[in-house]
């Protein structure tokens, strides 16, 4: 199976919900997630949201019409509470954030018949190519928890900078960051943004 990749931006995106939906609910359902159908209630209303920030993006994986797997993200606004979750504060000038020096990533995720075919990869390729970003944030569970999603990680460039508790009942999570190419971003520039 060759997946095809598709992008979608701003309100296109909050316009896809239905279709990656069922993809979201079968890969949280399984363990270390366990999500119930209040926590999918509560990623939707998260997910209507996030449509509405500058920079979103959704690129979506189909096995012909069928959903396999998907990621999405925007860019950190200016007055972002991002870097506060860390566990330890970093430099101001790490954390300063302008609306489009950094580009976070909210879910990246791919159905369990369809991992470790290189879906991941695609999804994550697509999410920021022409991304005009400095760099890419994401959280992701600690080892043993999430040891593929760390491991695919740290294969393409990221690495930890601290440990995130975003909110009290939250687990905790590593943040990670990868910078971007200047190359990369001048591409993104150029196509405008």
């Amino acid at each position: 199976m060759t997946p095809t990749f598709q992008r979608y931006e701003g309100q296109e995106a909050a316009q896809q919900l239905d279709a990656f939906l069922p993809a979201y609910e079968e890969v949280y359902a399984e363990p270390p997630y366990c999500e119930t159908p209040r926590d999918v209630k509560d990623f939707i209303e998260r997910y209507q949201v996030q449509t509405q920030r500058p920079g979103m993006r959704l690129v979506l994986a189909r096995d012909d019409d069928e959903v396999v797997g998907f990621a999405f993200g925007y860019l950190l606004a200016a007055d972002t509470r991002w870097w506060q979750n860390l566990q330890k504060p970093l430099p101001e000038d790490f954390t300063r954030e302008d609306g489009h020096r950094t580009y976070v990533i909210i879910e990246l995720a791919v159905r369990s018949p369809w991992r470790r075919r290189g879906i991941a990869a695609g999804l994550h390729a697509h999410l920021l190519d022409g991304l005009d970003a400095e760099r890419v944030t994401l959280t992701v569970r600690p080892e043993p928890e999430a040891a593929p999603a760390q491991a695919a990680y740290a294969a393409w460039g990221y690495r930890t900078v601290g440990v995130s508790h975003p909110w009290e009942d939250a687990p905790y999570y590593d943040a990670m960051v990868l910078e971007l190419p200047a190359a990369q971003r001048a591409v993104g520039a150029a196509m405008g943004g």
